[in-house]
């Protein structure tokens, strides 16, 4: 796919180079360059685009605060020249965050994210609204019905995966992590590891990048897996 995108920043010679970076990535087009961020509030009510990378600091108005300002706000790459705003732009759902000066290599990790995003998160979220109570998987030599409610975390091995249910239990269908997670409500349970999928509603504790079950369960957020599990958190943060 194409994503279409939006380049912000007061300071001319960033936004030639961050106009350039764009139109050099294959999957990526220049819809549009904007010098403030009055400029860009006037382009997006007249212009739809995906993604928008955007300077914090602007005389006009804070980066951050024009992003928390609009209502139907496209996918936000920050850049600027202060590591400082790092977890402000992650609390406003950010997908990525360039520290000025930016090289290539680094702005397109930030688009590779998008680009996975765009073609892996967001067809799953746009299924959220699945509403299915439970699965029906085959265990041995038969078929078991499992509540989604119980569920507590799965856990890949190999050909099999390991479902952790409520109540200490556990049952491992002949099925891998993948096709199971492509039969998951994603509004309920998100990937965090190559092995593990979690039930986003018995999160209780996270500590240090591991998601706490109880004593017996820790489980490691890799960082394929952390930026978005990240979003997730934040979203749901107060302050």
């Amino acid at each position: 796919m194409i994503i279409k995108c939006l380049a912000l920043d007061d300071e001319p010679l960033a936004l030639d180079k961050m106009s350039n970076y764009i139109k050099k990535t294959p999957f990526l087009e220049l819809a549009g360059v904007c010098r403030s961020g009055f400029d860009a509030i006037d382009y997006l009510s007249k212009n739809k685009v995906d993604l928008m990378f955007a300077d914090i600091n602007m005389p006009d108005i804070n980066g951050l605060d024009f992003v928390k300002s609009l209502q139907n706000r496209p996918q936000i790459i920050f850049t600027t020249a202060f590591s400082e705003y790092a977890f402000e732009g992650f609390k406003v759902n950010a997908l990525d965050y360039l520290l000025k000066p930016i090289g290539y290599n680094d702005f397109l990790k930030a688009a590779n994210k998008a680009r996975n995003y765009f073609e892996t998160i967001l067809p799953r979220v746009a299924k959220g609204g699945d509403d299915r109570e439970y699965l029906f998987v085959k265990s041995g030599y038969k078929i078991v019905r499992i509540s989604l409610k119980e569920i507590i975390y799965i856990e890949g091995m190999r050909e099999y995966v390991r479902i952790h249910l409520a109540g200490g239990k556990s049952i491992m269908p002949l099925i891998s992590l993948r096709a199971l997670e492509e039969q998951l409500p994603s509004s309920k349970f998100m990937r965090v590891h190559r092995s593990y999928i979690v039930n986003l509603e018995k999160i209780t504790t996270v500590d240090h990048s591991r998601i706490i079950f109880d004593d017996k369960a820790y489980i490691p957020v890799s960082e394929q897996y952390k930026e978005f599990f990240n979003k997730f958190l934040s979203s749901h943060s107060l302050g």
